[in-house]
């Protein structure tokens, strides 16, 4: 019988493991080529939509200061928060499917973290060499060389972190405003905070944290186990395949003699096609070993697939020994193994096609709400402190405040009419211009001739139509006191 103690010794949780800074090797295969065509991909357009113009504006501006949301020829208002919720809907519904259908695939090739690692490596390769360069010249003791690469490569990266930073807030501040204040030094106090702040985040985490980000700061890492199951499609090592280990002719040359390996050689059960070079270690960027099975630290980059291909073809045995897999097609005889796509198979298990059922739906949802918006708000407020009063002629009068919110970047005029009891009709002036993207409250009476039988609210409608541009009307409902 085990004790607490036993228990205890026999399984160790850790909930950090110090694994000193990481040197990941480089690999080349299609895994490699795919993240850097993501890194590629998502650095064009976080860098360069800044600089699209739309009408004489920025094509896609969050402009804090007047509350709008510039996305090129859509223009949307506080009122409009219903499409930012299902934007998120969308995102988180569509992370979801992707995570319970191929596991952490967002991180190893398009998460912001994964990707300035990846260009912050990238630099540091190119300036200190490779990975044992960089191991060596870590160890190395300080010295006017060892100054001159560290300062070039810190340079580099805060010349990329800092343009990072102006990048970011040129989505608030439009970009050319932002660098011509830029030069001067006559940026607002946010604008400076915030390009400093973005910046230096970047520099230190893409810099300096890394991994560490990925195995221990981020959530996701943390939950995303209880979104798998024997479906979910991950980077997985073929133990059945690859166990047990081939002995090294390199290894067993350094340990043991000649007679001693060739024992091994002749007494030891079948070998797997596993040759224990370790190079899936060594191109890990967050330092597993992704033969000990599942870990919440794998971004599923492929690297390691890259790196354990290019060693099969070398030793003339089938590629795969590491690659996308899920449990179920691991645990599955390979004469019995389904020829679907491991990744179709996972789509079409109902849990994904609940996820697909929410995705079409917000998706559908939120594209009827943007063409069925209307670039119009109209708000009717009573005036609470003259509940009615009479008129000279003897018609009863009540008074409103009508807001009108011109959605649109062009001025536009607007006829009000108005239905109601006894002949509701307007005093005064019907059409009101309202300037482009602008709020305006507009006074306004209405008179109604009494009638016998008639008191109390009565129930009034406002219907608000464009007069010009585009077809535009909107009724809002409020109520008519009689005597």
């Amino acid at each position: 019988m085990q004790t607490p103690t036993t228990r205890a010794q026999g399984a160790r949780v850790e909930f950090y493991r110090k694994t000193g800074k990481i040197h990941p090797r480089s690999v080349s295969g299609r895994y490699d080529s795919l993240r850097w065509a993501m890194v590629w991909i998502t650095q064009i357009v976080f860098y360069g939509t800044c600089w699209l113009s739309w009408d004489g504006r920025q094509a896609v501006l969050f402009d804090i200061a007047e509350r709008k949301f510039y996305l090129f020829g859509l223009v949307l208002w506080p009122q409009d928060a219903m499409l930012l919720a299902l934007l998120l809907m969308i995102s988180a519904t569509a992370l979801f499917l992707v995570t319970a259908v191929a596991g952490r695939l967002f991180c190893g090739f398009a998460c912001p973290q994964t990707v300035y690692t990846a260009i912050f490596r990238w630099v540091e390769e190119r300036v200190e060499g490779d990975h044992i360069a960089r191991m060596r010249l870590d160890q190395a003791p300080l010295g006017l060389r060892k100054i001159a690469l560290k300062g070039t490569k810190h340079a580099i990266w805060l010349a990329i972190a800092l343009w990072t930073g102006i990048t970011f807030v040129g989505y608030f501040t439009p970009i050319s405003e932002l660098l011509w204040n830029l030069g001067p030094g006559e940026l607002g106090p946010w604008e400076g905070f915030w390009v400093f702040f973005y910046a230096a985040f970047a520099y230190l985490q893409a810099g300096f944290a890394r991994e560490m980000v990925c195995a221990h700061m981020c959530p996701y890492s943390r939950f995303q186990g209880v979104m798998f199951d024997r479906d979910t499609v991950t980077v997985s090592y073929d133990s059945a395949r690859g166990e047990p280990r081939k002995l090294r002719s390199q290894a067993a040359s350094r340990s043991t003699s000649a007679a001693t390996a060739s024992l091994i050689q002749n007494t030891a059960s079948p070998r797997g096609d596993c040759v224990d070079c370790s190079l899936c270690v060594q191109v890990c960027p967050t330092g597993i070993d992704i033969r000990d099975g599942l870990q919440h630290q794998c971004i599923d980059c492929g690297l390691c697939i890259d790196a354990c291909d290019e060693v099969m073809i070398r030793v003339a045995r089938p590629t795969g020994l590491i690659r996308f897999a899920s449990e179920r097609e691991l645990a599955a005889p390979a004469a019995s193994s389904a020829s679907t796509s491991p990744i179709l198979a996972g789509l079409l298990r109902p849990r994904a096609m609940v996820y697909v059922g929410f995705l079409a739906a917000f998706t559908v949802t939120g594209i009827w709400l943007v063409a069925e918006r209307i670039p119009l708000q109209v708000d009717v407020l009573r005036d609470r402190n003259a509940l009615l009063r009479e008129a000279t002629d003897g018609s009863i009068e009540n008074t409103y405040t009508l807001k009108l919110v011109n959605m649109l970047e062009a001025p536009r005029a607007f006829r009000i009419r108005v239905e109601g009891p006894a002949g509701a009709r307007i005093v005064g002036a019907d059409t009101i211009q309202v300037a482009s993207g602008s709020v305006l409250p507009v006074p306004m009476t209405v008179a109604a001739d009494p009638v016998a039988g008639l008191s109390g609210a009565q129930e009034i409608r406002f219907h608000v139509e464009a007069a010009d541009g585009p077809p535009t009307a909107i009724t809002e409902r409020s109520a008519f006191l009689l005597p």
